[in-house]
């Protein structure tokens, strides 16, 4: 087989790949794992179907692709009703205490490392000069117990210290009791972070609160927040006035640029559907963040916004449910946009868009709902289509590219919430080299790769509590907005689309 003619079929095993490594990862959960099995199954298996049946040329009606949608959904709610009934009984949370213990015991050791070289390390250690003051020293050693952490080594790291030893209990209950007690002996002088070290073992890191805070936003950065998104409103105008207008210099005509307002109103109010609903659940935890920059871009109209934590976040939960919500609401509205602009489609509509089928091409997502809504009209030279479509398709890409899993973008910090730094600096590295590869061909990954180097390559920082990983729900929907978001940026290949019929 070709290679072009086999990249969807990677997609469809990457798919499946993913689930796969799902189910392993809950082994040893009885039968509250089955259940958060069945449930990540039930939220991935109508795309995974809608996908798999277009490659071979079937083709089910959009109001099937929706019934399976709605029904899927209702079972998904359902089982995840059913899941927290049972983690709540007790014999379930014995269970669940035990497989955490062990996994405690398989990853820390039941006493110190007494090789030569940590026998050696730790005598150093002791011996040293720490940056914190003996006093506050003493009274930080004090808040470790038998019960919570039990700490065996302390060595000095930049303005503070870390404790490593074996941790004695679940990490959500542990980190805010030392919290707790640290606060209760030296104030808000210093915060406490438990993370995962090198070596995977739980480490706690105390830092003086001056060092860890993030910096304040000063009064010129919501100037330039204000006057990047006034130019990012500017080229979503031009944006839309060059799809109306394509062979016009706007510029010399700006008398048009008035007929291109519903277009580039409806880009904007996508790319701040994003932002608001970042926002929304930041103000549920009591987060502070930057104000938003907008990225411009003469190509999409916007890149959508770049922000920053104000805020140390007390769980990995907490950043997976703030950078979800962004292209939850944001991916949610452009594909609903995106739909319903095709339902309004046709052929013979002189009020339409004129669009190459070739451009159909680009996405294997927006390909194959193009020939479900709009059947064998695909297979036309040019379509009319709604400006819905156009503002959905844009919204489509935007949300695509920001859950690239790098850094700081969207999709980066979903996969260090739900799989940890070290897995996220490993893809954030390999994305930035198929986006670098990207980047030699197609304009908008050129331009997006450039922004995500300045701005957006550095992980996340670290949270209060690192250790405990979001539930399986939440990991179900990382793995469904990655899976979408490669839909949508990879393109169908011209032999495929062939087959399909798409831009004959």
């Amino acid at each position: 087989m070709p290679l072009e003619n086999a990249t969807p079929i990677l997609l469809l095993l990457g798919a499946i790949a993913l689930i796969g490594w799902g189910f392993w990862r809950r082994r040893g959960l009885g039968k509250l794992g089955v259940l958060a099995n069945i449930q990540s199954l039930a939220l991935v298996s109508p795309w995974l179907l809608f996908f798999g049946l277009s490659l071979f040329g079937i083709y089910l009606r959009l109001t099937v692709v929706l019934s399976l949608l709605v029904v899927m959904t209702v079972t998904y709610i359902l089982l995840g009703r059913q899941i927290r009934q049972l983690s709540q009984d007790p014999e379930i949370q014995a269970q669940m205490r035990d497989r955490l213990a062990a996994m405690a015991a398989r990853n820390t050791p039941t006493s110190p490392d007494r090789s030569p070289e940590s026998e050696a390390l730790t005598l150093e250690d002791d011996n040293q000069p720490h940056p914190l003051p003996a006093d506050d020293l003493q009274q930080i050693k004090g808040i470790f117990g038998v019960d919570t952490f039990f700490a065996t080594e302390t060595i000095p790291y930049q303005e503070g210290a870390i404790f490593k030893g074996n941790l004695r209990g679940e990490a959500m209950v542990v980190q805010p009791r030392l919290a707790q007690l640290l606060q209760e002996r030296l104030g808000d002088r210093y915060r406490l972070f438990l993370i995962n070290d090198p070596s995977d073992r739980p480490a706690v890191v105390v830092l003086p609160s001056t060092a860890c805070e993030p910096p304040k936003v000063l009064p010129a950065q919501y100037v330039l927040a204000v006057l990047l998104a006034g130019f990012t409103l500017w080229t979503c105008f031009l944006r839309g006035a060059e799809q109306l207008y394509p062979n016009l210099d706007i510029l010399l005509a700006p008398e048009r640029l008035k007929d291109a307002a519903p277009l580039a109103i409806g880009l904007a109010a996508l790319l701040g559907s994003r932002e608001l609903a970042h926002r929304w659940m930041a103000d549920r935890y009591q987060a502070r963040l930057s104000p938003p920059y907008f990225l411009p871009s003469a190509e999409l109209g916007g890149y959508g916004a770049y922000f920053r934590l104000q805020s140390i976040l007390r769980n990995r939960t907490e950043l997976f449910d703030i950078a979800a919500a962004g292209p939850l609401v944001g991916g949610g509205l452009s594909l609903l946009v995106f739909v319903v602009g095709l339902l309004l489609s046709g052929t013979a509509d002189t009020t339409g868009l004129p669009l190459p089928s070739q451009l159909l091409q680009s996405s294997v997502l927006i390909g194959l709902l193009a020939r479900t809504v709009l059947g064998n009209a695909v297979q036309q030279t040019q379509l009319l289509v709604h400006p819905l479509a156009i503002v959905g398709w844009t919204g489509l890409i935007v949300n695509a590219l920001n859950l690239i899993p790098i850094g700081q973008l969207s999709g980066g910090r979903l996969v260090q919430a739900v799989y940890g730094r070290k897995v996220a600096g490993r893809l954030g590295t390999f994305a930035l080299l198929i986006l670098a590869i990207a980047a030699f061909t197609n304009v908008i990954a050129f331009y997006w790769g450039v922004l995500v180097l300045l701005f957006q390559r550095q992980p996340e920082r670290p949270s209060a509590e690192e250790l405990s990983e979001p539930d399986d729900t939440r990991s179900a929907v990382c793995l469904l907005l990655l899976f979408l978001a490669i839909a949508v940026l990879l393109p169908l290949s011209p032999s495929v689309a062939g087959r399909l019929g798409i831009g004959l």
